[in-house]
C-alpha cells in the first residue's frame, strides 16, 4: 500500500480520499505556497469534492498511477483543494477556466505560477491521449516543458487569465417590476415545455427560480410551469422514490436518469420550493415531496450533535448508482410475489430490461397509476405503494451504502433549518421545528472559534473562517426560527450576523465571498451567482430586508438597496444565475406583508403559514409571557395578546384592525 501523503493529516473527506495517492500532495498553505516560491516550481492545483464522480475517475487513473505521479511530484508542487471547504479558491480558478474554455466543473484541473497565477487550466482529463484531446500525461509534459522553455509565454497566458478574474463592475441601476417582467419571460422561454425545469440535458433542479415564478403576478402559466417542474421531478428519477431526497441533477430532458450524489444543499432548497408550490396550488404531492425529502435528511444527514452531514456519494461499491437502482428479480424478492408486488412494479417502472444500464431507477410514468391499478384492481394503490417503498429501503439497507462526507458545512446547515421550519409550517409537525432549533443551536455552539464564526467542522473541530453565505444564511435560519417560535436571543443573533455582513465583506454595493481580514489570494472574489447554493449577495440582501422590517432601522434597507441596484439588472438578463436574487426583489418591490399572530394553539399562525404570500414575515406568538419578552421589537408594537386567538396584518405603515378568524385573515392576505 502506497505510504501516505500530507493529507493524511487533514479532516476533509476528500482530502483524504487521496491521501494515499503515490502524488506528494499538499493542502493549500503556506508549505506548499512557500515552497513553489522559494524554489521557483509551478503549482499544480486539483479542485473537487467528495462526492464528485468524475474527481473518482481522475483519481482512479491519473492520481493512483505511479508514472504520472512521478512525473508530477518531479515537476510540480501538486496541491488538492476541497471546493466545499474553500469555495474562494475554487471561485477564482472556475472564472479562469470559464473565461478560457467557456465551461467548468470538478474536477478542477489549473496550472499556476508561485504566485497563484493562473496559466492554464482544465477540468477531467483522461489518463492518455483520446478521441483528439489530451490526456493529462500530455498535458503535464507540456506545462513542464512551457515553463521551463518559454517563461514569457507563461507570464503572458497567466496575465491574460489574471485579468478576467475581478468581477466586472456594474452600474448600479434601481429595480423595478420591469426588471422581474423580463426575469419571469427569460425563464419561461428558457423552459421545457413538455418536462419542466431548463433546458435539455443535464437538467438542475433550480428551486428559487421555480419560487419566484409561483409568486409572480403575470400570468398564470408562469405558476402553472413552475408546478409542473415540481411534479415532474417528484415523481423522476431524480427523486430518491424508496428513500426520499433528490439527487443531484438529471442526466437527461426527462428526470429519469440522475447524477446520483446527494447534496444537502438540494435536499435543504427543495423542501422550500415544494412549500410554495403546496402553498399556491394545493397539490398533496408536493407536500409529501416536502415531508420525505426532509425525512430522508433527518434520518440519514443528522450528526449526533444536531448538524447535518454534507453529502452522499453517487457510487458505491456497486458502481455508480447501484445502491438505487433495481433489477425486476431483486425488486421481487424483496417485494414477494404476487399482485402488489406486480403493481408495485408497474407504477414505478420495474421491468426486466430496466430503463438504465439492464437496471431501473424507480420513476412514475404519467401512465403510473392506471398500470398499476391494472396489476391489482381494487387495491388501495395509496398503501401498496407505501408498502412497496419501505421493503425496497429496508431491502438496500443491506447493500453496502454510498460513501457519506462526514464534514458540517454552516452555510448548508442553515439552509437546512430554513426547510425544517419551511415543514413545521405546513405541517406543525413539532419534530421539525425541534430539529431545526437543535441545528441552530449546534451552530451557535460548535461553530464558533474565538468569537467568530467557522465554516467547517469535522474530525471535532471547527476550523476555516467563515465566508459571506455562511453568515447571511446562518442570520436568516434564525430569522425563520424567530417567525415559528420568537424569542429575543434569535433576533439578536440575526443582528449580529447582519453586523458582520456590513463590516466585514460588503463595500458599496459590492458583497464580497471573504471577508476584509481573509487570506490574500490573487483575486478577492465577488459573492455573485446564485448558483447550486444562493449566493451570500441574495441572502444579505434577504437577511437585511427582513431585518428592517422587524426593527424599523433603515440602514439595514439602505444596504439592501444597494445590493439589489448592483445585481437588478444582471437578474433580469440572466435569471437562471439569479433565483434567490430575484425572489428578494419580488418582495422588495411588492412590498413585504407583515403578520402576527396572537394564538396560544396554533391553528390561526397554520393558517397563516397555509397562504402563498411570498415574502410575507409571519411570527407566531404563543402566550402573552413571550410577547412582553419581545418589548421594546418595533415589529410588535401596538400588538395585544388577548384570549382568544388574533392576528395582524401590516403593508407599509398601514396595519389592520386585529382579526379572530381563519377566514378574516385568509381575506386579508389575498
Amino acid at each position: 500500500m502506497p505510504v501516505a501523503n500530507r493529507l493524511a493529516g487533514e479532516t476533509s473527506t476528500y482530502l483524504l480520499q487521496h491521501a494515499r495517492n503515490p502524488v506528494d500532495w499538499y493542502p493549500w498553505g503556506p508549505e506548499a505556497l512557500g515552497r513553489a516560491r522559494a524554489e521557483n516550481i509551478p503549482i499544480f492545483l486539483s479542485v473537487g469534492y467528495s462526492s464528485c464522480h468524475w474527481c473518482h475517475v481522475m483519481e482512479h487513473d491519473s492520481f493512483e498511477n505511479e508514472q504520472i505521479a512521478g512525473f508530477m511530484n518531479a515537476n510540480f508542487v501538486n496541491i488538492k483543494v476541497d471546493r466545499e471547504e474553500r469555495p474562494d479558491i475554487d471561485d477564482i480558478y472556475q472564472r479562469a477556466c470559464q473565461a478560457a474554455t467557456g465551461t467548468g466543473g470538478w474536477p478542477l484541473s489549473v496550472f499556476l505560477t508561485p504566485d497563484q497565477e493562473p496559466f492554464h487550466v482544465g477540468t477531467f482529463y483522461p489518463s492518455s491521449d483520446s478521441y483528439g484531446r489530451p490526456g493529462f500525461g500530455s498535458v503535464l509534459r507540456q506545462m513542464a516543458q512551457a515553463w521551463r522553455e518559454d517563461p514569457a509565454g507563461v507570464k503572458r497566458a497567466a496575465a491574460s487569465l489574471c485579468g478576467g478574474l475581478a468581477a466586472a463592475p456594474q452600474e448600479p441601476a434601481p429595480v423595478s417590476a420591469d426588471m422581474l417582467d423580463e426575469a419571469a419571460v427569460n425563464l419561461l422561454q428558457a423552459g421545457d415545455p413538455v418536462n419542466g425545469g431548463f433546458g435539455s440535458a443535464p437538467k438542475f433542479p433550480s428551486s428559487a427560480c421555480l419560487s419566484f415564478l409561483l409568486g409572480y403576478r403575470g400570468s398564470a402559466r408562469f405558476a402553472a410551469f413552475a408546478s409542473k417542474t415540481l411534479s415532474r421531478m417528484a415523481r423522476g428519477g431524480i427523486f430518491d422514490h424508496a428513500g426520499g431526497g433528490f439527487h443531484r441533477y438529471s442526466t437527461d430532458a426527462r428526470w429519469l436518469v440522475p447524477h446520483f450524489e446527494k447534496m444537502l444543499y438540494d435536499n435543504a432548497q427543495l423542501p422550500l420550493a415544494y412549500a410554495d408550490a403546496y402553498r399556491a396550488g394545493g397539490d398533496p404531492a408536493h407536500l409529501e415531496a416536502l415531508k420525505r425529502t426532509l425525512d430522508f435528511v433527518l434520518r440519514e444527514l443528522r450528526t449526533p450533535e444536531g448538524g447535518f452531514y454534507s453529502a452522499l456519494d453517487a457510487d458505491s461499491e456497486g458502481g455508480e448508482g447501484f445502491f438505487y437502482t433495481w433489477t425486476r428479480a431483486e425488486a421481487l424478492d424483496v417485494l414477494g410475489r404476487g399482485p402488489e408486488s406486480d403493481a408495485f412494479c408497474a407504477y414505478y417502472g420495474i421491468t426486466d430490461g430496466g430503463n438504465w444500464e439492464g437496471r431501473t431507477v424507480l420513476c412514475a410514468s404519467p401512465g403510473a397509476e392506471r398500470a398499476a391499478a391494472l396489476s391489482a384492481p381494487g387495491q388501495d394503490m395509496r398503501a401498496v405503494l407505501e408498502r412497496g417503498r419501505a421493503a425496497l429501503l429496508e431491502g438496500r439497507g443491506r447493500r453496502p451504502p454510498p460513501a457519506r462526507d462526514g464534514k458540517v458545512i454552516t452555510a448548508w446547515n442553515a439552509l437546512a433549518v430554513s426547510a425544517l421550519v419551511a415543514g413545521y409550517r405546513l405541517t406543525m409537525e413539532r419534530r421539525y421545528l425541534d430539529a431545526a432549533s437543535g441545528c441552530a443551536e449546534f451552530i451557535r455552539a460548535r461553530m464558533f472559534s474565538g468569537g467568530r464564526l467557522m465554516r467547517i467542522r469535522a474530525g471535532g473541530a471547527s476550523k476555516i473562517p467563515g465566508y459571506l453565505d455562511d453568515h447571511a444564511l446562518y442570520g436568516c435560519a434564525l430569522l425563520d426560527l424567530f417567525e415559528a417560535a420568537p424569542a429575543p436571543r434569535l433576533l439578536e443573533g440575526a443582528r449580529a450576523m447582519a453586523g458582520d455582513v456590513l463590516d466585514r465583506f460588503m463595500d458599496g454595493g459590492t458583497m464580497y465571498m471573504t471577508s476584509q481580514d481573509h487570506e490574500r489570494l490573487v483575486s478577492r472574489p465577488a459573492s455573485v451567482h446564485d448558483l447550486s447554493v444562493p449566493s451570500g449577495s441574495s441572502a444579505s440582501a434577504s437577511l437585511l430586508l427582513r431585518l428592517y422590517h422587524l426593527t424599523r432601522e433603515q440602514r439595514y434597507l439602505s444596504a439592501c438597496e444597494k445590493i439589489l441596484a448592483a445585481r437588478g439588472r444582471q437578474a433580469a438578463e440572466n435569471p437562471l444565475a439569479f433565483g434567490d436574487m430575484l425572489c428578494v426583489m419580488q418582495a422588495y418591490l411588492r412590498g413585504v406583508t407583515e403578520v402576527s399572530v396572537m394564538d396560544e394553539k396554533g391553528g390561526m399562525a397554520a393558517a397563516a403559514w397555509a397562504r402563498h404570500v411570498p415574502g410575507a414575515i409571519t411570527v407566531h406568538v404563543e402566550s402573552a409571557g413571550a410577547l412582553d419578552a419581545l418589548a421594546g421589537v418595533p415589529f410588535f408594537e401596538g400588538k395585544e395578546f388577548g384570549a382568544a386567538p388574533r392576528a395582524y396584518v401590516c403593508r407599509g405603515r398601514a396595519c389592520s384592525a386585529p382579526v379572530s378568524t381563519d377566514a378574516e385573515l385568509a381575506a386579508l392576505l389575498g
